[in-house]
């Protein structure tokens, strides 16, 4: 399998600096850059007395600081920083002007075989990859904000990217201790079309006068929320029934109507006789009878740990 070694990340900023910070913690050797020489090496500044403050903290383990600082440099300019490097994640501005204008000179200065990654949420591939030379070596490689500590990341490979790439950039990110999971190009991928879909009817919520935000707020992190750090929203609804959910959302569309009509997918799977862990056949596989045993018991200690990291943290700040 090709490796990637060595890495550019091309903007310096919050999430760029945090995507640093993670290659160059697990054995990277990384390069940084940004609009200029003096605010490249103001970030550099940043990213190491940061990386020594989570030391400090707890959040790094002992001796990342030190790691950190001896893998990760700063260019002058955007050509020095990915002349010779095997991967360079873009990481600017959520604009396509920008990535593009950005995308042709990390293209022009490349090694031809350099693998480039955008870290766009929402833009396809499809409309940044004419700025690339090369098309295949070209993919989304989505790190989420605050990268140090979130461990998905969403990859989108276009139309020309060669199976190559995709499982050099799968390896990079096991080798980073983070967990990729490919999906389609299309606007706002996967990740954000359901964060965004989540907010829509959080604040129609709020709108109708249902619940206030801070209610609604409470809701999700107390209950589905909860959840959610360790189950996706297939596993969830296995261990709930999906005969039970395929109930539920008549009940939603006769009140709301197509805008909360039974999914196809729920309803077909039902009508197979897959009704989740209950029967032992649901959307995330078969169980028998160990293997629902084992999953409870898991379930069981991880709320239950995860309830004890709340009560230990106390409740997040907010604002007046």
């Amino acid at each position: 399998m090709r490796k990637i070694n060595t890495a550019t990340v091309v903007g310096a900023g919050y999430m760029g600096g945090g995507i640093a910070q993670v290659l160059a913690l697990n054995g990277f050797q990384v390069t940084i850059a940004d609009a200029s020489a003096e605010a490249t090496h103001a970030a550099l500044k940043r990213l190491e007395t940061e990386a020594r403050e989570f030391e400090e903290q707890g959040l790094f383990p002992e001796g990342s600081a030190d790691t950190i600082v001896g893998n990760l440099t700063a260019a002058d300019t955007i050509e020095a920083a990915v002349a010779d490097v095997d991967f360079i994640e873009e990481a600017v501005f959520e604009d396509p002007d920008v990535k593009k204008d950005v995308l042709a000179r990390i293209s022009a200065a490349a090694r031809p075989d350099a693998i480039i990654g955008t870290n766009t949420s929402t833009i396809p591939v499809k409309v940044l990859v004419e700025a690339v030379t090369n098309p295949e070596r070209f993919l989304t490689v989505h790190f989420s904000n605050p990268a140090p500590f979130i461990p998905g990341v969403e990859l989108v490979a276009g139309e020309a990217t060669t199976q190559e790439v995709i499982d050099a950039v799968k390896d990079l990110l096991v080798r980073a201790g983070r967990e990729g999971a490919q999906v389609a190009d299309t606007p706002g991928m996967a990740l954000n079309r359901l964060q965004f879909a989540l907010l829509k009817e959080a604040t129609l919520i709020v709108e109708e006068g249902v619940a206030t935000a801070e209610d609604v707020d409470t809701i999700v992190r107390t209950t589905f929320g909860f959840r959610l750090g360790f189950f996706g929203p297939f596993a969830i609804a296995d261990q709930a029934g999906l005969d039970v959910y395929a109930k539920a959302f008549r009940t939603l569309e006769n009140a709301f109507g197509p805008r909360m009509a039974t999914p196809k997918l729920l309803t077909d799977t039902v009508d197979a006789g897959r009704h989740g862990t209950k029967n032992g056949k649901g959307w995330t596989g078969d169980f028998d009878d160990e293997t629902k045993a084992r999953l409870i018991a898991y379930r069981n200690k991880a709320y239950s740990r995860m309830a004890d990291l709340l009560r230990e943290l106390g409740p997040a700040p907010r604002g007046s």
